[in-house]
């Protein structure tokens, strides 16, 4: 009782100062970049890491989908599970197994060995992506809440602009084993860095008793999950097999550079969402949609044109770039005080089971139609999600933040 009280104590005089904890949100970024970046870090290093486990290519790419599944499998019951632990340890235990999976990983030359460990890591990122989210919003005052969990969510584009490409150096330079010892070294530092700085709330103990499926019948959050499930469904499509895409149209020599710009447009996006979210949530959802719909239609109709490309991967980025943040923030809204850990949970379930079905159509398509289907599913794809976004004036994406 005293130690909750000392954190309700430190959070009233957060508020009434006005300041954010920017070295735990930073920490917390750090946890986001790693999630993310140990989900990637395969793609980077295949062609060695499946000679090396005597497996194809194709068989080797599944250690990404393995991940993905680990994750839509089980954040929900864990969720629920860990519901009354405390925040920082859970965040501690899950990145400990981070340290755990990854290191099985690089030690590894079994290949059922090496998606067991794939999946833990999934079961890792599972119980992180729920609990990252509302970390970060304890941690500000209420006005700062949404520039809070943008600073959290940074870990993302920076994972896949800068991350991924020095994983795949570090790969080739030394070795993929190496990239991912490197991932637990930076994980272990992590370990130190949220015991220093980063500070401990308690947990939920209604929650644990509380059907996970009962967030359904709170206002706001079916459509915020609708929209979760679909936006990055569409993304994915494009995403997983942008190299395709753009070898297709003649450019790709130049894959590296549209995905650095990519990456420094969702970059952008980050910091426009982190300063605006608290006042523009449904706008700039509004905005993100639009954006990437905008560059979907450039994509199908003049990708032959490299400048075009260019705008549409540059429209893309700050479309995409802050949607995590900004489901993340309307999830945790619409779920309130009561619910908010279990939307988490359910977005996090979502969100990995479209990027797994996503990589599955996109293969479809490709077989099927091609890459100039790809752009054309992305635009479709947006419809109902401009639609949804728009109708969810009240509760879900309203025109005012609830405080």
């Amino acid at each position: 009782m005293t130690t909750d009280t000392t954190e309700l104590a430190g959070q009233r005089d957060r508020s009434a100062l006005g300041r954010l904890p920017v070295s735990a949100l930073l920490a917390l970024a750090t946890a986001v970049f790693i999630t993310s970046l140990t989900e990637t870090l395969p793609a980077g290093v295949l062609p060695a890491m499946s000679a090396d486990l005597g497996v194809s290519q194709s068989a080797t790419g599944q250690t990404v989908t393995v991940y993905a599944l680990g994750t839509a499998f089980t954040a929900i019951p864990l969720t629920a599970a860990t519901a009354a632990w405390r925040r920082k340890k859970l965040l501690l235990t899950s990145m400990a197994g981070f340290a755990v999976a990854n290191t099985v990983t690089a030690v590894s030359t079994n290949y059922p060995l090496t998606m067991a460990a794939r999946f833990l890591a999934g079961v890792a990122a599972g119980v992180a992506w729920a609990l990252l989210a509302g970390y970060a919003r304890r941690m500000a005052p209420p006005h700062l809440q949404g520039k809070a969990i943008a600073i959290a969510m940074a870990g993302i584009p920076v994972a896949l602009s800068v991350g991924v490409p020095v994983g795949t150096f570090i790969g080739k330079a030394f070795s993929w084993q190496i990239a991912f010892w490197t991932m637990t070294a930076l994980t272990v530092v992590l370990l130190v860095w949220i015991l220093a700085v980063v500070p401990d709330y308690p947990g939920r103990r209604t929650e644990a008793k509380t059907r996970m499926l009962s967030a359904l019948s709170v206002p706001g959050v079916r459509p915020v999950l609708f929209v979760t499930l679909v936006f990055v469904l569409a993304h994915t499509i494009l995403y997983t097999y942008v190299a395709t895409f753009l070898e297709h149209v003649g450019m790709g020599r130049s894959i590296d550079l549209v995905l650095l710009v990519f990456g420094g447009a969702s970059l952008i996006s980050i910091w426009v969402v982190g300063a605006l979210i608290n006042r523009r949530l449904r706008g700039l959802t509004v905005a993100s949609t639009l954006l990437v719909g905008v560059a979907a239609a450039l994509l199908a109709l003049w990708a032959n044109s490299p400048p075009l490309v260019y705008a549409a991967v540059t429209l893309w980025g700050l479309g995409w770039g802050g949607v995590p943040t900004l489901l993340q923030t309307a999830a945790a809204d619409a779920g309130g005080e009561s619910a908010a850990d279990t939307a988490q949970a359910m977005l996090v379930t979502l969100w990995n089971l479209a990027m797994a079905v996503g990589g599955v159509v996109g293969g479809i398509l490709l077989g099927a139609l091609g890459t100039t289907s790809f752009p054309w599913s992305v635009l479709l794809l947006m419809v109902p999600v401009l639609l949804v976004v728009l109708a969810a004036r009240v509760h879900g994406f309203p025109a005012e933040r609830p405080t």
